[in-house]
């Protein structure tokens, strides 16, 4: 191990021990401040054109600092996700009701080679680019569709005020949210009927899946990354019918992302909705991803907010709304005790990359290995004729 000297020590041992002519030189195995036996040190090893360096290892790891296992190489080797187009389908349509198919990492895989996964990643991609240096109020397209699409999340929201909270023993899962959630399942295709087009309205047999299971597991009382990464996967399919157009990306970000956000913490705060399958202090959040993908790509090339400012409480105060970034962290600061560095690491170290696109950047390619490669949560994801298993 590395001895760090301190200097005061140093200049003290000359002082009691000072050289004298008859001493060796400071090249010796002999000190040069006292005389006595100092340590042998090899010399460094040499390389020629045609063998490789020996290995750097850096004295701090970089920014993302995961816990030591393949999952970190495989985020730092992994190349950054583009956005692509998505493909609408058109007539004949063949819905169907969507299936699980992974359940192994052989089945992850096979899904990662595909299509369907590579234009969904794509398409969230697309969201991202879409929000790139805008703030949430900044004015934008806003179809019917979207409008709509928000008029059904206040709805859901609105039934959270209906259904209080029962007073119960245990500190997680309020059974309250068994029965806001049967509400969802009985009225969740009329409530696509709101936006769905007549020649459409048979394919709430392949989307009213992944909208219910969009908002936590009723039986578990949890939510997670697999629930919200469902609420991409309805948006994606809504893309594929047509209904959400590359015009309308930005305002599906700033007006349907964040009003489904401020539903899922109000959920999540109500209910004491469990974190489902939560990294503990080593995740990003106990509940949330895209949202920092999203927010990172919000604050590209600010003029004075950068990932460090994090930890100005000025500017979580100030800028929680028009940031979907800052809300998060100032939402964890709310909820979790204790010094920031402690029950967030990995946030408190994404906060020293320099620059807001290379965190955005690593947050894409975090997302496709922490949450669109892990088993545990993609074996709850859906397959039909919209998003098929190839």
């Amino acid at each position: 191990m590395e001895t760090h000297r301190n200097p005061l020590v140093e200049n003290e041992t000359e002082k009691s021990c000072p050289r004298t002519p008859s001493q060796p030189p400071p090249n010796t195995t002999t000190c040069c401040g006292c005389g006595g036996p100092a340590a042998e040190f090899p010399s460094p090893p040499s390389w020629s054109d045609s063998s490789s360096p020996p290995i750097y290892r850096p004295i701090r790891y970089p920014a993302i600092n995961l816990p030591p296992n393949n999952t970190q190489q495989a985020i730092i080797l992994a190349p950054v996700p583009q956005p692509q187009k998505v493909p609408t389908v058109s007539a004949p349509y063949h819905f169907q009701i969507p299936v699980k198919k992974i359940s192994s990492q052989d089945d992850i895989r096979q899904f990662h080679k595909s299509v369907s996964c590579k234009n969904f990643l794509g398409f969230i991609v697309s969201l991202s680019e879409s929000i790139k240096g805008h703030k949430i109020s900044d004015p934008c397209h806003k179809s019917q569709t979207v409008s709509s699409i928000v008029s059904v999340i206040e709805t859901l929201i609105s039934w959270v005020e209906e259904i209080p909270p029962v007073q119960q023993s245990s500190r997680y899962g309020n059974y309250s949210f068994r029965v806001w959630h049967s509400r969802l399942n009985e009225n969740a295709e009329a409530l696509m009927f709101n936006f769905l087009p007549d020649n459409l309205h048979s394919a709430t047999v392949e989307i009213v899946p992944y909208f219910v299971d969009s908002f936590g597991n009723s039986s578990r009382i949890d939510y997670g990354t697999g629930h919200e990464t469902n609420f991409a996967a309805w948006l994606y399919c809504l893309a594929r019918l047509g209904l959400l157009k590359e015009e309308d990306y930005q305002a599906v970000v700033s007006r349907v992302f964040v009003k489904y956000l401020d539903l899922m913490r109000k959920l999540q705060l109500v209910y004491c909705l469990e974190p489902a399958g939560s990294h503990g202090v080593w995740g990003l959040d106990d509940y949330h991803f895209l949202p920092f993908i999203f927010g990172s790509s919000q604050l590209i090339d600010h003029k004075y907010m950068k990932p460090k400012s994090i930890h100005n409480q000025d500017i979580l105060d100030n800028f929680s709304k028009e940031y979907m970034y800052i809300s998060c962290i100032a939402f964890v600061k709310k909820v979790k005790k204790g010094p920031f560095s402690e029950h967030s690491p990995l946030l408190d170290d994404i906060s020293g990359v320099p620059t807001w696109n290379k965190v955005n950047s690593g947050m894409l390619k975090m997302y496709k290995v922490e949450v669109l490669e892990k088993v545990p949560i993609m074996q709850h994801f859906l397959f039909g004729w919209l998003i098929k298993w190839e």
